[in-house]
C-alpha cells in the first residue's frame, strides 16, 4: 500500500518514529529509531510496509529497499511476526545472518528473541538459497556514528538504549548481564545499542 513516506522526523522513541508528511504524523515501527536521531527536522525517505492483522495495523519503516524485503521473507516464515523479524534486523549484521541461515547454524539464530529451535529450523527451511536478491554487495552499517546526535547526554543515552533493547524483545536478566560493563562507556544511544546486540549475539 506504501512504497516508502518522504517526510520530517518529528520524534524518535524506542519503538518507532513519527515521520511528517502534509500534516499527518506517521508512526513507524523501526528495527533501531535511534538511527533517526540526528535527523529530528530534517527530511528522510522511510520504506514503509503495512502490516495488517486482526489485531494489527501498523506501519513498519526501513532504511533501504534491502531491508524492507528482508523483512517481508521474516515476516513469511512460521514463528516470526513483525516484533521479531525488527530484533533480528536491529543488529545491523546481515550478513552474520544469512551467512547462519546458509550454514544452518541454529546456536546462533536462537540467540535473537522470540527464536528457539524450532523457529531457527523453520528459518532455515523457509529461508535457506532465497536470500541472493537481498544479500549481494549489501552490507548494511545501521549504527554509523555519523548519524548520531552529537550532543547526547551520556546518562539518558543509556537509558534510551536500554528501552529499545526491551522493545526489541530482550529480558531484565539478558540486559542486567551486559549493562554494567556499557555503562561505564560513554557512547551515544546509537552506540549503546550496536554494543549492546554485539554481546548479547555472541
Amino acid at each position: 500500500m506504501y512504497e516508502f513516506i518522504k517526510g520530517t522526523v518529528e520524534f524518535v522513541g524506542p519503538e518507532y518514529v513519527v515521520i511528517e508528511n502534509n500534516g499527518i504524523g506517521y508512526q513507524i515501527g523501526a528495527p533501531n529509531p535511534f538511527i533517526y536521531s540526528s535527523k529530528l527536522d530534517k527530511m528522510v525517505t522511510v520504506y514503509t510496509y503495512h502490516y495488517v492483522r486482526e489485531d494489527i495495523n501498523a506501519l513498519y519503516g526501513f532504511e533501504t529497499r534491502e531491508e524492507k524485503k528482508l523483512f517481508t521473507k521474516l515476516l513469511n516464515v512460521s514463528g516470526i511476526g513483525p516484533k521479531g523479524a525488527l530484533a533480528i534486523l536491529a543488529s545491523g549484521e546481515v550478513q552474520q545472518v544469512v551467512t547462519a541461515i546458509e550454514n544452518e547454524d541454529e546456536n546462533f539464530l536462537v540467540k535473537f528473541p522470540g527464536v528457539g529451535k524450532k523457529t531457527a529450523r523453520q528459518m532455515i527451511l523457509d529461508l535457506k538459497g532465497k536470500l541472493q536478491d537481498i544479500v549481494p554487495d549489501y552490507f548494511p552499517n545501521l549504527f554509523n556514528a555519523d548519524r548520531l546526535a552529537a550532543n547526547q547526554e551520556n546518562t539518558s543515552a543509556f537509558e534510551e538504549a536500554i528501552l529499545a533493547l526491551k522493545a526489541l524483545g530482550y529480558s531484565e536478566k539478558e540486559i542486567k548481564k551486559i549493562s554494567s560493563d556499557l555503562q561505564k562507556e560513554n557512547l551515544s544511544t546509537d552506540q549503546y545499542i550496536k554494543k549492546a546486540l554485539q554481546r548479547l549475539l555472541k
